[in-house]
């Protein structure tokens, strides 16, 4: 089922209650050309709220424009951003949180409609797809957007609309292990796989969009991080594939872009451990049916899937 609801913020607790489907994704909407107000949130307003911001990557359809000829869009957006403060400690009982953290907090704007959109996945969503079930951790990781949402209203519009789902693909993460030797400098590896790692999915023309040492930001914190001696997470989008959806009609797909790719090594440990979402969670969230769109989703779970497994990692 995929439905779209355009409700007002104080009807949504019960649109949500009546709700054939889980919501996968909020906007909310304002209506004119939001840029500014957004940028001016991002850049100055988030931080005090606890969210930190890292890699944004706005314009992206100016760069569609630049490399294709057109677009579709005045305005599309990704901004990578995490609540520290509070995935941190989480990150010690849910590593697979990673996934989503850091998340996007998505604008976009279509051209010939006087409207902007802003939102993420919902927590709820984000949680199910990485497979955390720990009472506790969801409810803590769920109010975290509570004050984030509240600010988006304000300054963008208190118009939200949803997107609404019924089912996860059966395996809706990409898990592996790499398995190395740990010598006197476990530096020395992570090093060389970083390297080998861009250097790979650079060749096969993905961009790495994005990196966040969250072992270093946790430490640089004085937050205890002490399972792993190693935790890092990267943006990773694929700018032909990225156009054909988010240019050709889904923009709001974009809500899932780029993919975080999280990998730690626990503390002693001589294996890697590596997840991602799959990509096909973009189909059974944002009901996507064309054929073309269907095709590449699958297309690049498979290729992801492949480059791992040539930089010597065994799928989960």
């Amino acid at each position: 089922m995929f439905n779209r609801l355009l409700i007002g913020a104080a009807a949504l607790s019960l649109a949500a209650s009546m709700a054939f489907g889980a919501q996968g994704v909020k906007f909310y909407v304002g209506d004119g050309d939001k840029e500014k107000t957004y940028m001016s949130m991002v850049n100055e307003k988030v931080g005090t709220i606890g969210f930190v911001l890292s890699d944004p990557h706005e314009r992206i359809n100016d760069g569609y424009k630049t490399k294709y000829g057109s677009t579709n869009l005045d305005n599309l957006g990704f901004f990578s951003m995490m609540k520290d403060s509070v995935v941190g400690p989480l990150l010690l009982k849910e590593p697979s949180l990673g996934g989503f953290s850091p998340f996007n907090l998505h604008i976009y704007k279509k051209m010939g409609e006087d409207k902007t959109y802003v939102g993420h996945v919902t927590p709820d969503t984000m949680l199910d797809i990485v497979g955390v079930k720990d009472k506790a951790v969801r409810a803590t990781f769920v109010a975290s957007f509570t004050d984030l949402d509240k600010m988006v209203e304000q300054e963008i519009g208190s118009k939200v609309q949803t997107v609404e789902y019924t089912a996860l693909p059966a395996k809706p993460m990409m898990t592996f292990e790499v398995p190395f030797e740990r010598g006197a400098s476990l530096q020395s590896f992570i090093d060389d796989f970083q390297g080998k790692f861009e250097a790979k999915f650079e060749a096969n023309k993905y961009i790495i969009a994005g990196f966040k040492d969250v072992k270093g930001a946790m430490t640089d914190a004085n937050i205890e991080f002490g399972r792993y001696d190693a935790y890092w997470v990267y943006s990773l989008c694929h700018f032909k594939f990225s156009e054909g959806i988010f240019n050709q009609g889904r923009p709001d797909a974009g809500t899932f872009a780029p993919c975080s790719m999280y990998m730690y090594i626990e503390k002693g440990s001589n294996k890697l451990m590596v997840g991602m979402p799959r990509l096909e969670n973009w189909i059974a969230v944002m009901g996507i049916k064309d054929p073309k769109m269907v095709d590449s989703i699958h297309a690049l779970d498979k290729e992801i899937t492949g480059i791992m497994t040539e930089l010597g990692a065994k799928e989960l």
